[in-house]
């Protein structure tokens, strides 16, 4: 991994890459315990989990609940993913828990950031099915009809589309809930959606320092309550256990959700269309 412990730019690192203000991608990666990120990534990481120190064990639940529906994917006959807000490549990505269950399986990564593209583009060198785009969320026709989706993917047939904590820093002015009906519109039936939001929290001086911090960012975050989340499912079959806590969410082992399974700060569900 190429080392970022300076604020240079490396020189794989397309000119496109901001290093003086924080990202999300990279910001997960670092509380990941990745090394895709740069010092202002770090700083930025580092003071919030000073404020909210239970956002490192959140990211990791939150990448657990996507192995999981990875799997479960896979299980009720999917072969084929899009995972749009893909992030930084780290341990346990998309194709490679599908493709370990079935070689067959067929990956599109999405992600804006720069970084994540780069390294998603190395990663995938010699594995022809799996791909990675650069293009944003709210963007559905670039990305549903990009030459690496029409080359990965079979619209005739159900494909798992994957929103896994990247709703939250989208707007309402740039319209995520319209953006999901689109894509919800372009699957075939007995597709899934998969997706997890960060939820509101509840008014204090300490969400307030919170959101203070990642206006500061290049993506601020988005306060969205339970029932906002819930409508990104409109007209969708939620699968058992619904729209819950992370760690709640079909987890291997009972004792994995813990005493306060709200800890994890993210709400997750899969949905299917019928």
């Amino acid at each position: 991994m190429p080392d970022m412990a300076s604020t240079e730019r490396p020189n794989w690192a397309p000119e496109s890459i901001d290093l003086d203000r924080p990202n999300a991608a990279r910001i997960y990666d670092y509380l990941l315990g990745g090394a895709a990120n740069f010092a202002q990534d770090r700083v930025f990481a580092d003071k919030l989990l000073e404020v909210m120190p239970e956002a490192g064990p959140a990211a990791r639940l939150n990448r657990a609940f996507l192995r999981r529906a990875v799997r479960f994917c896979v299980e009720s006959g999917i072969r084929q993913f899009i995972d749009i807000g893909s992030g930084i490549p780290t341990a346990g990505n998309v194709h490679e828990i599908a493709q370990r269950m079935d070689p067959s399986c067929r990956v599109l990564y999405v992600d804006s950031e720069p970084v994540a593209v780069t390294h998603s583009e190395l990663m995938l060198r010699g594995n022809d099915r799996a791909g990675t785009l650069r293009a944003d969320l709210v963007e559905p026709d670039a990305i549903l009809r990009s030459d690496e989706a029409l080359r990965l993917i079979d619209f005739a047939e159900p494909v798992a589309v994957l929103m896994v904590a990247v709703l939250h820093f989208i707007p309402d002015s740039s319209a995520p809930h319209a953006a999901v009906t689109e894509y919800v519109s372009t699957m075939a039936p007995g597709s899934y959606l998969v997706l997890s939001h960060g939820v509101e929290p509840p008014s204090s001086d300490r969400a307030e320092e919170v959101e203070q911090l990642y206006q500061r960012s290049a993506n601020p975050g988005v306060r969205r309550s339970p029932d906002d989340i819930a409508r990104f499912f409109t007209g969708l079959d939620l699968v058992e256990p619904g729209l819950v806590w992370t760690p709640q969410w079909r987890p291997e082992l009972p004792d994995d959700v813990g005493e306060h399974p709200e800890a994890s700060l993210v709400y997750a569900g899969v949905a299917r269309k019928l």
